[in-house]
Parts: structure tokens; sequence; C-alpha cells
């Protein structure tokens, strides 16, 4: 007998961040056309991954708060197939509210709250991209909750939802049946966890690769890497090191080599980099090469013997003392404890 998809509602306002909504819409419906193929574009047979079964798992709903098209702060318009305000959206399996500036407008967040309030106990699980959070704040449903959303308006949100308990530097936090991220793009990342919460690694990996997602991220990843640090904070001369220093992990990366890079002396490269970034640049190359270690751990097949050089150790046995020192458990526990195949 065929299953029947699972619906993922995704909630639209005048003036929503269009790709709060086809950000996650691409992935589910991605993900869908992979599942039902049997991934024969998804390309992990040969990894060893069992794929999920053979048929489509998800179909993407659009809701609108009223009836009628919306249009997103760039200017596209959408076209719902139900709306809040004609009380017609269907069972769901999954309710995202897309962010905007739209929902932080009295008449839009108060429609949406309200609606929240009264039928959220209907679906396995509700989810917020970036500032949609403002509308699932107001239902009073996350009250002392882990929640998160964009860091430029994290402080907002704390300050206006004191019950919420606000971490301004994640990327995706799941509490109980309720999931929240940051900004935009976050929305991505989120929406390929639910499919691997639902279906394992293998779909949501092959859904990833499918978008060309550079990586897929995991929830406890901070907003900010550090190599987007430096490039915010960087300039000049400087603007492309931090992308040159994470493609080349295992090579030298002292002081003299980085110096010649950029056409600088030994003496004014250090002076220049601990201005701009405040620390020396021997302690931002060990956070990028452990932080780096953090991300390919998660990746399937991944060996601390063939890590430890790809990173830039010496050995493993410095790469295990360094990881050890930075995160308090040693490589092997971390990914068993985070990657999709651990127990945490």
């Amino acid at each position: 007998m065929t299953r029947a998809p699972a619906l993922i509602g995704i909630i639209g306002y005048d003036d929503v961040n269009a790709l709060d909504v086809t950000g996650p819409a691409e992935v589910f419906a991605n993900a869908a056309d992979l599942a039902e193929g049997g991934l024969a574009e998804g390309g992990l047979a040969e990894a060893g991954q069992a794929g999920p079964p053979r048929h489509r798992p998800y179909r993407v709903v659009l809701i609108g708060v009223a009836v009628g098209a919306f249009t997103s702060e760039s200017g596209i318009t959408f076209m719902p197939a139900n709306s809040l305000a004609a009380d017609d959206v269907p069972d769901l399996d999954t309710l995202i509210i897309a962010g905007g500036k739209g929902l932080r407008e009295p008449a839009t967040n108060g429609a949406v709250a309200h609606w929240l309030a009264d039928n959220a106990h209907r679906f396995r699980r509700v989810a917020s991209v970036c500032t949609g959070i403002y509308g699932l704040a107001a239902s009073g449903l996350m009250d002392g909750r882990r929640v998160t959303t964009h860091w430029r308006h994290a402080a907002d949100l704390a300050r206006k939802f004191p019950a919420l308990r606000v971490c301004d530097d994640a990327l995706f936090l799941k509490d109980g049946p309720f999931y929240t991220s940051a900004g935009v793009t976050a929305g991505i990342d989120l929406a390929l966890s639910l499919v691997e919460e639902d279906h394992g690694p293998a779909l949501s990996l092959a859904t990833a690769r499918e978008l060309v997602v550079f990586v897929k991220r995991p929830g406890g990843q901070a907003q900010f890497s550090e190599p987007l640090r430096f490039q915010s904070r960087a300039a000049d001369r400087f603007a492309d090191l931090s992308a040159w220093i994470l493609g080349n992990l295992d090579r030298d990366l002292s002081v003299d080599q980085l110096a010649t890079r950029v056409n600088l002396s030994p003496r004014q490269f250090r002076r220049r980099f601990i201005a701009a970034l405040g620390r020396p640049p021997a302690d931002y190359i060990a956070d990028v090469r452990l932080g780096e270690a953090c991300r390919r751990l998660l990746q399937p097949g991944t060996t601390v013997d063939a890590l430890a050089p790809a990173v830039g150790f010496r050995s493993a046995d410095a790469f295990r003392r360094a990881f050890r020192q930075r995160y308090g458990v040693s490589p092997s526990q971390y990914q068993a404890h985070f990657s999709p195949a651990g127990t945490g």
C-alpha cells in the first residue's frame, strides 16, 4: 500500500522573506523527488548507505495568513493553497512559520499567534525560520523553551518575550516538538535536519548535494564561523586570506608563510592581523583547524588518523590532545555523540 506524503505547511504573508519560504520548500521537494526515485541521482549507494523507502515522503503546502496572494519583501508574489483566515488549513505533519518584517506588524503577528495557540497541537512538529519566532513566541507556546533567531534580532526577541530562553548564536534548536532557526539560509539547514530525522542521513545528504549546499551544518554550530568572522572584520589584502586558509589547512600556515602570501613582512602581518581580529594568527589558525575538524568528524567514514594531517596536525596524538583541551572530549567521543550514526 502506498503511503500518503507527509504534508509540510509553510506560513507566509505580505513582506515575508522569500528565502524563508522557498529554502525549506525546496529541501522537502527535492528530498521527495530523490526518495521517490530511489536516490538514483543521489549517488550515495557507493558509500554503503541504505536509502529511505522508495515512495514520495513529502508534499509542501503554502499557507497564507489572509485569503489570496501575498508578496515578499523582495517583490515575489506567492499564491497560497490555503489560509488561516479561511480556516481551511489541512492536518499537517510539520508546520513552518517563515520570517520577515511583515510578521512584526501587530495585525499579522496577532493573527498568526492566536491561530497557533489554537491549532499547534494538531501538528507533529512546529518550526520557525529566522524572525518567524515572533509569531510563535507571541502564542505563548514557547515560554520556558530554548529558541534561536537571526543574531541581529536576538536581543529584541529576548526583551519582548522574557519568558523565552534565547540563544543568539545557534543555527537551529529543538525543544520538544518545536524547532527554531537562525536567519534565512539556516532554514535550509533546519529542513535538512528534519529530513534526516525522518528518513536518515542518506536522504538528507543526497538532498544537500542536489541543492549544491556547501555543507550540511549541524544545529549546534555557531551562526558565525571563524572564516566569516575574519571576512567581516578584515579588509584589503586580508579579504581573501580566510578562504585560502580554510582550503589549505594541511599546509604550513606559519606567520612567515601567511605574511608572504599577502606581501607583508612577518612583523607587519602580525600587527595588522591582531588589529583586525584582536588575537594572534596562531590562535586563529588553531580555531579554524579545530572547527573544520568538528565539521569533518560528522561526515560518514571519517577517521581520526586520516583527519589529523588533513587539518594540519603533525600526528593523530597531537590532534587528540588539542581537541580534548579545547572541547573537553576526545575526537572519537565527539564523533560518536554528534554524528548522524551516533546516539547523542
